[in-house]
């Protein structure tokens, strides 16, 4: 069920209704909430819904085990176990492939592999969300950030919570949970700034990244030896727009739904490709998880507490690890050892010394700006490629020389569109909010339900899924 659907419009009214309709009895509230959240995900395959309920409730049980625990080495032991065992599903059903694959490659430059016949498990929609959802349960428990004794049914709602079930944002348990210890004020709903984030979204999606996905990426991608340097660059630029625009759409739509329902999630992007630097991107982009690496992955390695050569050490298994993350294949490990190398790069070069006064000066922060910006854009090649092979043979492409035929007219205003949208001031989008607030009840569902038909008369035929679906 995908969010800029009619299926997915009609399912959230409903269960908009319905949910505030049972405010005053919080138990029956979450329940309701619960099933709907199965619901959703059925909708894509009933028979993974066992998968989501039993994560959860794996972590929800070990979560209280360790909370019952007075033994500081029981606890330890545990929370690897229940670590471990959400881990072990997430390999199986992502890696096994891709690790038996690369394990009969290696034994095959030494002697003759074994002829296996295997078959990938089908990959569950979300997978690495809602098991990083259950991991992060286990740690804050572990920690202590969660006060009140852990509630099976309130785990199982936090990890399956629909709004951001299949691509995040990453919530944390210890921000999460205490919400639904408090029952809902109907009066404290940010009613404005949902249906602002809801239009937002469904803009960047529609609007700007399907329709560079259909008109350039997807054209460039599927047979870049067809096209010269010009054409490529120019489809590079339009993925770095279209999957900012994909997936921060997807947050908005997410945390927009989420707020009229009376929750709140956290800011998963803030103009990413404003950063001047390789940490400064990682602060703005997809912040619930690389916030999520530094605390349950960076930060447990030792961080920048051992020296100057591990802290690099660990910057780059934590990028690696970030790279496998999303998806089973080198493509995706070499994008995360990019980073790796750009957050190692500039940690030295932020260490020389006598350069704090230029590093501060306006011409350089613009400089670095661009700098970075084709930085990540490189990057996003080997994201995009399904190969290796196709993503070199994008940066062979560079260098032919060939007339620009991608650049349509209305391709390149959405691209700029995309990308100059990074520096809208975020008190445009305050004082729409505030002076919305004016507005009589009627009249804002009139202007928010026009916007979505036109959204939907101009914007392509058909919805392509969400990129990080896949993750």
């Amino acid at each position: 069920m995908l969010f800029p659907t009619v299926e997915f419009a009609l399912f959230f009214l409903l269960v908009l209704g319905v949910a505030w309709a049972l405010v005053r009895w919080p138990a029956w509230h979450k329940a309701f909430l619960l099933v709907a959240s199965y619901v959703f995900y059925g909708f894509w395959n009933w028979a993974y819904v066992p998968l989501l309920l039993g994560i959860s409730l794996f972590a929800a049980l070990i979560a209280q085990r360790i909370q019952r625990n007075a033994s500081a080495r029981a606890r330890k032991g545990w929370l690897a176990a229940g670590v471990a065992g959400c881990l072990a599903t997430l390999v199986y059903y992502k890696y096994t492939g891709f690790l038996l694959q690369n394990f009969l490659d290696l034994w095959g430059r030494f002697g003759n592999p074994p002829e296996l016949q295997f078959e990938n498990p089908i990959l569950p929609l979300g997978i690495s969300f809602f098991v990083f959802h259950a991991i992060s349960l286990l740690g804050d428990v572990y920690r202590g950030k969660l006060e009140r004794p852990v509630n099976v049914p309130d785990a199982l709602l936090y990890v399956a919570f629909f709004p951001q079930l299949i691509a995040g944002p990453i919530l944390r348990a210890s921000n999460f949970m205490p919400q639904l210890a408090v029952a809902r004020d109907p009066r404290a709903i940010l009613v404005n700034r949902g249906l602002l984030l809801i239009v937002l979204g469904l803009v960047k999606k529609v609007i700007i990244s399907n329709q560079l996905a259909v008109a350039l990426v997807d054209p460039a991608f599927a047979a870049p030896q067809l096209l010269g340097g010009l054409d490529m660059l120019l489809a590079t630029y339009g993925y770095a727009v279209q999957i900012y625009c994909d997936f921060s759409g997807y947050t908005d739509i997410a945390i927009g739904c989420a707020l009229l329902l009376g929750y709140r999630f956290p800011d998963n992007f803030n103009r990413p490709y404003t950063a001047v630097n390789p940490q400064d991107f990682w602060q703005r982009w997809h912040i619930s998880l690389s916030s999520w690496l530094r605390d349950y992955l960076y930060i447990p390695l030792g961080g920048s507490r051992a020296g100057r050569w591990r802290t690099l050490l660990n910057l780059m298994i934590t990028m690696l690890l970030g790279g496998l993350w999303h998806g089973a294949g080198w493509t995706f490990v070499i994008w995360g050892g990019l980073h790796g190398l750009y957050l190692i790069a500039h940690r030295l070069w932020a260490a020389l010394p006598g350069l704090a006064r230029w590093r501060g000066s306006a011409a350089w922060r613009w400089a670095a700006r661009i700098l970075l910006f084709h930085a990540v854009c490189a990057a996003w090649i080997f994201f995009r490629a399904p190969t290796l092979d196709l993503a070199l043979d994008v940066f062979r492409r560079f260098a032919v020389s060939g007339p620009l035929t991608l650049a349509q007219t209305g391709t390149v205003l959405v691209l700029l569109l995309g990308l100059a949208g990074q520096y809208a001031p975020g008190r445009w989008r305050d004082a729409l909010e505030q002076g919305l607030r004016r507005w009589p009840a009627p009249a804002r569902g009139a202007a928010f339900a026009a916007t979505i038909f036109v959204l939907e008369l101009f914007g392509p035929s058909g919805v392509a899924p969400f990129i990080y679906f896949q993750f």
